[in-house]
C-alpha cells in the first residue's frame, strides 16, 4: 500500500509531505483549492505524459515521489524481481519533470522508461474517474477482477495448463509440416552417409594410414638405409664397428694391467657392444619388414585420396569426418521418423484439443455463475449511489482465436446503463466522470476488493450527489477501506466523515503566490472541516454539531 507521498514544486504546491496508513484517507478542500493535485501526482507516477506546465513557477523542475509497501503486492515483488529491480519489501517511484519539458522516472532509484513505471505502477495503485488510468476499463483487467469474484484460480491453471499442451503440440506439427516433402533431403544424406561409411574414419585409423603410406612410399630408400647401416655397424667386408669395438677391448685388456682405469673403459665400452647388438637386432628387423610393393602403395594411395576428397567435399579437416558422419546419422532418423511423428502428432493434437475444451468449458461455467452475480450486485449497489434505473452488465462472447487461449475461450466486457430505458454500453465509452467513478465504485465494493491492486484513489467519486446517497457512498468508500487502502479526494462531509484519517488542502498567497499546503487533520480540526463543508464560508453552532454528530455516527 501506498506510505509516502513527496511533493516538490509542483503546481502550486511548494513541498508536501503525506504518510498514508491503511483504511481510508479522505482529503478535501475548498473548490479551487488543488485537492486533486494529490490525485495528479500519483498519476504522473503511474506514467502519464507531463508537460512544463505542471512545474511551479519560477521552479527548475518537479519533484514527485511515492513509498510503497510491498507486503500486500506478490505481484509487484515478481515484477521488480523481473527486472532486477527490487528492494526488500518496499518500493519507491520517482518522478523528476524539469521546466524545459522533459522527465526521467525512477524506481528505487534507478533509472527506467515511462512504460516500466506505467506498469508496475498499474500493480500499486488504481485510479477512478479518469479514463486514462483507470484500470477497469480495460477487458484484461475486467476479466482478471470477474475471476477473482468466481475464485476460479484451479479453473484457471487447468486451462492454462491444457493450452501450454495443445500450443506446444501444434508448434511440433507446424515445424515438421514447414520441412515439406523431405524425400529428396533423405536421399541427398543417404549418399553421404553411405560414402563416408565405407570408410575407416576415426582418427587414429586415418593417423596409421597415413603413416603406411609415408612407410611404403619411401620403403626403397629406407630398405638402402637399413642395408648400409647394418653393413657399416657389423659388415663383413670392411672393418665394422662392432669388429672394432671388439679389437678395441681386446687390446685395451692386455694394458689393463697396468693401469686399473682402463677397466672402468672396457665397462663402457661392454655396455655399448650390448647396445649395438640390440641396435643391431632392431635394424635386421625393420630391414626384414620393409617390402617395397607397388600394388601396396597403390591401394594405400587410393584410400588416403579418398579420405582428403571426402573431407574437401564436406569442408572440414579428415579427423572430423567421423563426427560429420554420426551427425548426418542422426539427421536422416529424425527425418525418417517426421512422417510417423506427423501421424502420432495429429493423434496428440485431438487428446490435447479435447482437453482444452472441457477444461475452458469448466472454466466458463464459473464465469457464468460470477458474472450474473456480479451484475445483479453491481446493479443495486448503482441505484443506492443515486443512478435510479441504472443497469450493470457483464458481456461473455466466445473467443473465436484460432489457437487454444490460456485465459479460456471467452471474451468479457463490462456494459452499464446509466439511466433506465437507455440500452447497455461497454464501461470504456461512459462519457460522464463522475458516473464513471461510482460504477466503479459500486463494482469494487460488490467485489470487496478482489483484484490484486492493492491501493484505490476515487476522485471526486461523489460529484452530483447528494443527501442520503452520500452517506451510502462513504459507507461503500469505509467498507472497501476494510478489504485494502482507499484513498478519496471529496467535497461532501457524509464521505469525509467516514474517513480512517483526513487530510485537508488549502491555499495561500506567499510572497505574493498562491501556494497549496496538504495538512493531516486531528480530531478537533476534522469537527471544523466537516463543519465548513457543511455550512459554508460562515461556520455556525448549528454546523458544527451537524459534524460531530457525523464523526460520532461512524465511531
Amino acid at each position: 500500500m501506498l506510505r509516502h507521498l513527496a511533493l516538490k514544486d509542483f503546481a502550486v504546491v511548494s513541498t508536501a509531505e503525506l504518510e498514508f496508513g491503511p483504511g481510508m484517507t479522505v482529503i478535501s478542500g475548498e473548490t479551487g483549492a488543488g485537492k486533486s493535485l494529490l490525485v495528479d501526482a500519483l498519476g504522473f507516477l503511474s506514467g502519464l505524459r507531463a508537460d512544463s506546465g505542471v512545474v511551479r513557477h519560477g521552479a527548475e523542475r518537479a519533484e514527485l515521489s511515492a513509498e510503497f509497501g510491498l507486503g500486500d503486492s506478490s505481484a509487484a515483488q515478481a515484477w521488480l524481481r523481473e527486472h532486477e529491480l527490487d528492494d526488500g519489501l518496499e518500493c519507491q517511484l520517482r518522478r523528476v519533470i524539469r521546466a524545459d519539458g522533459g522527465s526521467r522516472a525512477f524506481i528505487n532509484g534507478r533509472s527506467v522508461t515511462l512504460a516500466q513505471l506505467a506498469e508496475l505502477s498499474g500493480l500499486l495503485v488504481e485510479i477512478h474517474g479518469q479514463h486514462e488510468h483507470q484500470a477497469l476499463l480495460s477487458r484484461p483487467s475486467q476479466l482478471g477482477l470477474l475471476d477473482a469474484y468466481a475464485r476460479n484460480e484451479a479453473q484457471r491453471r487447468a486451462v492454462r495448463e491444457a493450452a501450454g499442451v495443445w500450443n506446444a503440440l501444434l508448434q511440433e506439427r507446424d515445424a515438421l509440416s514447414a520441412q515439406g516433402d523431405v524425400s529428396d533431403r533423405i536421399n541427398y544424406l543417404e549418399h553421404q552417409f553411405k560414402e563416408l561409411e565405407r570408410e575407416e574414419l576415426a582418427a587414429t585409423a586415418i593417423e596409421a594410414l597415413s603413416a603406411s603410406h609415408r612407410r611404403q612410399a619411401n620403403a626403397s630408400g629406407l630398405i638402402d638405409a637399413c642395408n648400409a647401416a647394418f653393413s657399416r655397424l657389423a659388415g663383413e667386408e670392411a672393418p665394422s664397428a662392432l669388429r672394432q669395438l671388439q679389437q678395441t677391448r681386446s687390446e685395451l685388456a692386455r694394458m689393463a694391467q697396468h693401469e686399473p682405469r682402463l677397466r672402468e673403459v672396457d665397462a663402457l665400452l661392454d655396455s655399448a657392444n650390448i647396445q649395438l647388438d640390440e641396435a643391431l637386432v632392431v635394424l635386421d628387423r625393420v630391414r626384414d619388414d620393409l617390402d617395397a610393393d607397388p600394388a601396396q602403395f597403390m591401394e594405400l594411395e587410393r584410400k588416403l585420396t579418398r579420405i582428403h576428397d571426402l573431407a574437401r567435399k564436406h569442408r572440414i579437416a579428415p579427423e572430423q569426418l567421423e563426427a560429420r558422419r554420426d551427425v548426418i546419422a542422426i539427421e536422416l532418423d529424425s527425418l525418417r521418423g517426421a512422417g510417423e511423428r506427423l501421424l502420432g502428432l495429429n493423434n496428440e493434437i485431438a487428446t490435447a484439443s479435447s482437453a482444452w475444451r472441457e477444461a475452458a468449458a469448466a472454466l466458463a461455467k464459473t464465469r457464468q455463475k460470477a458474472g450474473t452475480q456480479l451484475a445483479r450486485a453491481t446493479t443495486a449497489l448503482i441505484a443506492e449511489l443515486g443512478m435510479g434505473g441504472g443497469r450493470f452488465e457483464i458481456a461473455i462472447e466466445p473467443n473465436e482465436a484460432e489457437r487454444p487461449d490460456p485465459l479460456g475461450s471467452e471474451r468479457v466486457e463490462f456494459l452499464v446503463s446509466a439511466n433506465a430505458g437507455q440500452p447497455p454500453r461497454a464501461l470504456r465509452k461512459v462519457a460522464s466522470g463522475g458516473e464513471l467513478s461510482r460504477i466503479s465504485l459500486a463494482i469494487e465494493v460488490a467485489a470487496l476488493g478482489l483484484d490484486a491492486v492493492p491501493t484505490m484513489v476515487f476522485d471526486e467519486v461523489d460529484s452530483g450527489i447528494g443527501g442520503a446517497v452520500s452517506d451510502i457512498v462513504g459507507q461503500k468508500l469505509r467498507a472497501l477501506g476494510e478489504k485494502c487502502q482507499v484513498l478519496c479526494v471529496t467535497h461532501l462531509p457524509q464521505v469525509a466523515a467516514q474517513g480512517h484519517a483526513h487530510y485537508r488542502v488549502s491555499k495561500a498567497p506567499v510572497e505574493g503566490m498562491t501556494q497549496s499546503s496538504v495538512e493531516l487533520l486531528q480530531a478537533s480540526q476534522r469537527e471544523e472541516e466537516l463543519a465548513r463543508m457543511l455550512g459554508g464560508v460562515e461556520v455556525s453552532k448549528e454546523a458544527r454539531a451537524a459534524a460531530k454528530r457525523l464523526l460520532s455516527d461512524v465511531t
